[in-house]
């Protein structure tokens, strides 16, 4: 990681959660990016790599109508989340990803799944169990088998409070 990249990280990281409670209504969910793939169709495996607070790769090129099948591995030190969608829908979870650290169920680097029934109110629970999403502790792996839409802006990115503003998004290139 390079020295400016690590200098941000610093700085959100001393930063109230609240500062990052701006965004829109509604939940970060939605298929806007398209919707859940079957692994038997899927035309690659893409490894991804989430570290604090960056993704290997950092860009991925898909064609409209793929189907991907991500294997996605928490290399870092704290709880990340490997989350597709469009930028208006990262903006809404991270309200969502904001409640679940308010309320405990995620501490730095462990999750507390005993806690993911828990009412948020409105009817909604911090399940996170989203087929578009992984939240993954350190050390922990995931897949995500997704068919990508014809047209959007999408990218992946973890929602977990100072994450995304330290810079821990990628692009999804629809070719």
């Amino acid at each position: 990681m390079n020295a400016s990249k690590f200098l941000v990280i610093a700085a959100v990281v001393s930063m109230p959660a609240a500062t990052f409670a701006a965004g829109a209504d509604g939940h970060g969910h939605g298929m806007a990016s398209g919707e859940p793939g079957k692994a038997s169709q899927a035309s690659r495996t893409i490894n991804v790599e989430m570290y604090d607070n960056y993704y290997e790769p950092e860009m991925i090129d898909v064609e409209p109508g793929e189907t991907v099948r991500f294997v996605v591995e928490n290399k870092g030190n704290l709880v990340h989340e490997f989350n597709i969608g469009t930028p208006g829908m990262h903006d809404a979870h991270q309200k969502e990803m904001k409640m679940m650290v308010e309320h405990g169920v995620i501490q730095g680097g462990q999750i507390h799944h005993d806690m993911m029934n828990m009412d948020m109110g409105n009817g909604h629970s911090m399940k996170h169990d989203d087929p578009n999403s992984v939240l993954l502790e350190p050390g922990e792996s995931q897949e995500v088998v997704w068919t990508f839409s014809d047209k959007g802006n999408v990218e992946f990115a973890c929602n977990v409070p100072g994450h995304y503003q330290a810079g821990m998004y990628g692009e999804i290139n629809l070719k």
